[in-house]
């Protein structure tokens, strides 16, 4: 597995939307807000008690049946995955989705709506670089039941194939390709979801489509529909008429192309493994993709990465690239200063994991008294540059030095010294949530490196509170 960089973005400015949910057919206005590096995408129930959020995770997926689901912690969002396809699509790394009710707005029943608002606020650089997961071997998924084959091969781009066959007279078998996501917003995002007729008939009978209309699905008639008929779903669905067109699609709407199901199955895709929480570079290709599938199949692509990342868990520092934040950025964040600011900048973040850098030199204050003649950083000063560490992932993700907030120690366990640190040395310091944090209290695990050895590590417990 190969790891690459870019920058992360977000969104210049927030935008709201509502709409009618598919299933639930209740009507949900979301606002989709700007966030900080390494935030991720989360959404945020404003309509419960203590507004919580849930992040786009795929281990917190709950049901695919007619769309893709998260809940954890009794805190439950459906039908993401169009959504979350747009935010991919169009290169959103970064965003809070606010929400007064369960289910993302269907919209016509494709992304279109999502990147329009996207593109009229526009996208915004971020001074964090972006980190891509390139597969370097091939990953599989087979559902022998349903016939559905997913696989994920090494390539330098993020590349999708679908291929559906429902043994229809009508679709046929169709096929659509994705060779980059600068392709998304023009030949993806307009793709809309689709049924059979008698699909609609039984969601319809059973009261599972309550959002359902004519105006966000494609309708596929496989069969000889009479007069009668249409005329009971002309009245279902408030319309004057309804009749079949001659490639076997209800003339409720207009096909945006000849193969708009497959399109459509693609962008499902994209929504689905964006639950992966890692931008990854690989060749898709998926035959009779679901919702299920797609799951599962982010699932497995997540617990390789997962697996491999740990294999590559000691940072690599490199001077010569650019720094995520400089000191300048941390004098602001951090209230610490000369002689006890001990980070100089930070080179990788995400929203669980941050890596700092500290230069020891011989001018260090410390070595005055420890030792005369015999140099050697604190082992208490290591401790205290990985708790400045972890402070500036921790108070960037609280709003950046706007907020005013500070952490303070609380506890330290397992602290080790495997190796003494000295003049010339680079500490290369990593600061890892190990619990979500709640309440103000966070917990990490810190790790000092020297090249690839490591020095020093602790568990680390502080807690975060306004500055006065």
């Amino acid at each position: 597995m190969n790891i690459q960089h870019n920058q992360q973005h977000t969104l210049k400015h927030e935008f709201s939307m509502d709409g009618v949910g598919l299933h639930s057919g209740l009507v949900t206005k979301i606002k989709v807000l700007p966030a900080s590096p390494g935030h991720g995408i989360k959404f945020q129930r404003i309509d419960l008690p203590n507004e919580p959020i849930i992040k786009a995770d795929v281990d917190y997926v709950v049901d695919t049946s007619r769309g893709t689901t998260l809940e954890h912690n009794e805190v439950r969002v459906a039908t993401i995955e169009h959504l979350l396809a747009a935010l991919t699509g169009m290169g959103v790394d970064n965003a809070l989705i606010q929400m007064d009710n369960e289910e993302v707005p269907i919209l016509d029943g494709s992304s279109k709506g999502y990147v329009d608002a996207i593109e009229k606020v526009g996208i915004e650089e971020q001074n964090a670089k972006k980190i891509y997961f390139s597969i370097d071997t091939n990953i599989s998924y087979v559902d022998e039941d349903k016939n559905v084959e997913m696989v994920a091969t090494p390539s330098t781009e993020y590349k999708i194939t679908t291929l559906i066959d429902f043994n229809s007279k009508v679709l046929g078998t169709q096929h659509a390709s994705l060779k980059g996501l600068n392709q998304f917003k023009k030949e993806i995002s307009p793709a809309r979801t689709f049924c059979f007729l008698h699909e609609l008939e039984y969601l319809y009978n059973n009261n599972l489509i309550k959002g359902g209309t004519l105006d966000n699905a494609i309708v596929v008639v496989d069969r000889i529909v009479e007069n009668d008929e249409l005329d009971k779903l002309a009245k279902i669905f408030k319309r004057t008429s309804i009749k079949v067109e001659s490639e076997g699609i209800l003339n409720n709407i207009k096909l945006h192309f000849s193969n708009e199901p497959a399109r459509h199955k693609l962008l499902d895709i994209i929504g689905d493994l964006t639950l992966i929480g890692y931008p990854i570079k690989a060749n898709i290709i998926a035959s009779r993709p679901g919702h299920k599938s797609n799951v599962a199949f982010a699932k497995k692509i997540k617990d390789y990465i997962k697996k491999n990342k740990n294999m590559l868990d000691v940072p690599v520092y490199d001077p010569t690239n650019p720094a995520i934040f400089d000191i300048n950025y941390i004098s602001q964040l951090l209230p610490h200063r000369y002689p006890f600011l001990l980070v100089d900048k930070v080179i990788e973040l995400s929203d669980n994991h941050v890596v700092g850098i500290k230069n020891i030199t011989f001018n260090e204050p410390c070595f005055t008294g420890h030792f005369p003649n015999n140099p050697v950083f604190p082992a208490v000063l290591q401790l205290e540059a990985l708790a400045q560490t972890g402070g500036v992932l921790v108070l960037n993700n609280q709003g950046g030095p706007e907020k005013k907030f500070d952490t303070y120690f609380l506890k330290i366990d397992n602290a080790r010294f495997k190796q003494k640190v000295l003049p010339g040395d680079t500490l290369i310091l990593k600061m890892e949530l190990t619990q979500p944090i709640r309440r103000g209290i966070c917990e990490m695990k810190g790790t000092a490196y020297v090249g690839n050895k490591i020095v020093c590590e602790a568990d680390l417990m502080a807690q975060i509170v306004p500055r006065t």
